[in-house]
Parts: structure tokens; sequence; C-alpha cells
């Protein structure tokens, strides 16, 4: 019976990847018919034998396709723990609620303390703040990095300062070295989103690997994917603990999947006012959540890891492309440049419209979008000025002007490997003809 199981796996993985040399077979580039993304996945075979792979198996939780994604993502990061969940925006609750454990004792983050973030990114690098009760204050960022300006940090930090928590915009390191002395100085957390970064450096180091703890995203648009799905990795066993038991319903219990009695003592504990011998299974030390995710999804990942330099190579080379092709359109442009002593895995190509240009951004992107070029706007632009920021309670640091340019006259267009020089191409050239460069 288990050699006839054995046969049949293998000839699914055989037909799964014949499939697949069909069905995602690259498709010619067809200008003005083709639509060329922002950004998107790319898949092909070994993602769907993974896939199917692990739905074979029937185990629909994490399992041992998680376990191999887990440690060899910690190993490409550097860092020695790694966990796995549903989203990069659950990552990101995930790492801020880990800092407010009453286990952290007098460091852990409680309401009304403050935490410095900006407000030219996306919601949910903010909203954990907000949730919790604690209060983002947001400082502006700098153009053409569209990174926080690290010089305003320190005069922003009060006796209510507890933590540090930023994204490196679309893939572009912010001045790592001075938000670390920064924290190393005041006692503060640093949380970093790599969620659009993963494979940037600093100094030559990985991202994520400068902060107490740091956050990752798979959704479809980001370097690797399975899905939906994130991870939230530290070198510290405390806050790995924590992290996972806010992941894991908030239980006290650290036992995989499956299995039972992995502290050897699941009668034996005393905690809170419950009576001595309660099941540790269900003894619960934070108000945590449920965001696990499927071996399935972990298994695309696995597939998709190895692919990863490949997908790194191909995005700094189509941001280098680009750079090159729309240095004709910098009288009416400003391009995007890297942070200094950084090299980034770049997410997309953000360019903003000069403001004496005298050029409509929702005309260019009007364009763009009937010429089939997929164009984005930089997440929340300015979050502040977002419906759901009304009533709620965040400080600004100082002002935000280029956070408000960023909302009024900032885009991005896609630097992903699924791009091709010709479509690179053509997008520039869309580019060219709306803002009126003469060839």
């Amino acid at each position: 019976m288990e050699e006839k199981a054995q046969q049949l796996r293998r000839q699914i993985a055989e037909l799964v990847a014949e499939y697949a040399g069909i069905a995602l077979a690259p498709r010619p580039f067809v200008p003005g018919q083709t639509v060329i993304p922002p950004s998107g996945k790319v898949i092909d075979g070994a993602e769907l034998q993974h896939m199917v792979e692990a739905s074979l198996d029937g185990w629909l939780t994490t399992g041992r396709f998680n376990t191999r994604f887990e440690k060899q993502l910690a190993e490409f990061l550097g860092v020695k723990h790694l966990l796995t969940t549903n989203s990069g925006s659950s990552a990101n609750l995930l790492a801020f609620s880990a800092l407010t454990s009453p286990q952290l004792g007098e460091r852990a983050i409680r309401k009304g303390d403050e935490v410095i973030g900006v407000a030219a990114g996306f919601p949910t690098t903010v909203n954990p703040i907000l949730q919790f009760g604690a209060v983002p204050v947001l400082i502006d960022v700098d153009i053409p990095t569209y990174n926080i300006k690290a010089e305003l940090i320190e005069s922003a930090i009060t006796p209510k300062t507890k933590a540090i928590m930023l994204a490196h915009t679309l893939g572009n390191p912010y001045n790592l070295a001075a938000v670390r002395d920064i924290c190393d100085r005041h006692g503060l957390w640093l949380i970093e989103d790599c969620c659009d970064a993963l494979g940037s450096t600093y100094d030559g180091r990985l991202v994520g690997s400068f902060g107490d703890i740091g956050t990752l995203s798979f959704y479809p648009a980001h370097h690797i994917t399975m899905g939906e799905g994130g991870a939230v990795f530290t070198n510290s066993e405390q806050l790995r603990k924590i992290v996972e038991s806010f992941r894991d319903w908030g239980r006290d219990c650290y036992c995989a999947p499956g299995c039972d009695n992995t502290c050897g003592k699941r009668f034996g504990w005393q905690l809170g006012s419950l009576p001595l011998g309660y099941d540790h299974k269900y003894t619960y030390s934070h108000l945590g959540y449920n965001l696990k995710i499927t071996d399935m999804q972990a298994a695309c990942a696995l597939a998709q890891l190895g692919k990863l330099e490949r997908f790194i190579d191909a995005r700094r080379a189509n941001f280098s492309y680009l750079s090159e092709r729309l240095a004709s359109c910098e009288e009416f442009l400003i391009l995007p440049r890297a942070t200094e002593r950084s090299a980034p895995s770049w997410f997309g190509f953000p360019i903003t419209i000069r403001p004496d240009s005298g050029i409509e951004r929702v005309e260019v992107l009007r364009y763009l979008d009937e010429h089939k070029v997929g164009t984005r706007l930089l997440f929340a632009g300015n979050l502040t000025r977002q419906p759901y920021m009304q009533g709620q309670n965040y400080r600004v640091h100082g002002e935000l002007a280029n956070t408000d340019l960023i909302m009024s006259h900032t885009f991005w267009i896609g630097v992903h490997p699924g791009l091709s020089r010709d479509m690179l191409d053509y997008a520039a050239e869309k580019l060219e003809t709306i803002i009126g460069v003469n060839f």
C-alpha cells in the first residue's frame, strides 16, 4: 500500500510539472495590450509541486514544510529565530504586541507610551500602535530616499518614548546607523518593518538584523510569496517565546501542532490563580490571536526561497535600468536614490513629479493606465489625512512637508522579476511621452 501511494505521488508530481509547463509558460509581450503590473508573483512548477505534495500529506496546519522554511529563511537572514504568520500586517501586529508583554518588565510598552514612526507609508506599520493605545509620534521623511529624516528623531523623544517602528520604504533601508545609535543611547526598542525589503543590506548587513525584532510579508506582490503570509524574526529567545504566544492564542504552552507535553510537566504548572495542575495547553499568558499559516502556504514559500537570490538580482537590475532610462526626465521628475551605505532590494521605483513642473500626477497615472502600465501611490501618502485617522491619538513632530508632497506628487512603477526589458522600455517610453520629454 505504501509503495503504491509513493508511486502515485511521483505520477502526480510529474503531471503537475507538465501542467505548469503549459499553464505557466511565458506569454509574448504585446505593447499596449499586455499589462505591465507594478508587482506580481513569479512561480513555476516547483511551487505547484510543493503545494500539491503538502496537500497530499493531509496535514493542514503548520508542519514539515513550515519547519524547513522557518529554518532556511532564518539562516538566510542570519538570525536565531523566525516564526511564520498569516500576513505582513499580522507580523507587525505580533512584533509590536510582543513589546507590550508584562514579561518585559519596565521596558514593556504601556498604554499612553510613545512610538516614533512616519506618516508616509503603509497603515499597518502604525496601526498596531494605535490599536494597543500607545501614541504614534510621526516625523517627516526625506526625498528621494522616502525614509525618515533621522536628524529629527532625537528631538522627538520624550520620557514616554519606548520604541521606534519604521519600514524600509520600497526596499530602501533607512539610516540604520543613526537610528540604532539613538535606540542604544535612549534604551528604545527598534522594530524593523522589512516587508518590502527582503534582501536589502546596510553596511553589508541584511536589514532586520539591526533591530530587536523584524517583520516580513509574503503577499504575492512581495519578494517571495506564499499567497498570504508573513514572518517575525529576532535574535532574542525571550521575544521569540512572546511572539509565539501572541500568535498562538496567547497560550503559555509552546507545543508544536499535534504534540503534547513538550515541557515534561503538562499537568504540573500553577500560573495565575488557576489550580495546580491545570492543563498547560489551556493556560494563557497573553491577550493573543490565532495568526498561523497552513503547511501548503509554507510549501509554496519554500520553493520560492530557492529563487530569492535570483529575484533580488533581477529587482536590482531592473531598478538600475529604469534609473538610466529615465535620466532624460529629471527636469520634471525626482528619481529615487538609495540611502548612503545601503544596497536596496527594491520593491518598486518611486517617482515624484517636481511641483514646479506644471504636470498633474492624476493625468500621468491616467495615461499610463490607459496604456497598460500599472502604477501605485506610495501607499497611504500622508497617513494623518486618511479618513480613519480622524480622532485618533497621535502626535506630529515638526512639519510633514515632504509627506504632503508624496501624497500629492509621488507614485511608483514596478521592478519585479516578472518584467522584461521590453516591458521596462515601454513603461519608460510612455512616461517620457506623457511628461513631454523631447527625443
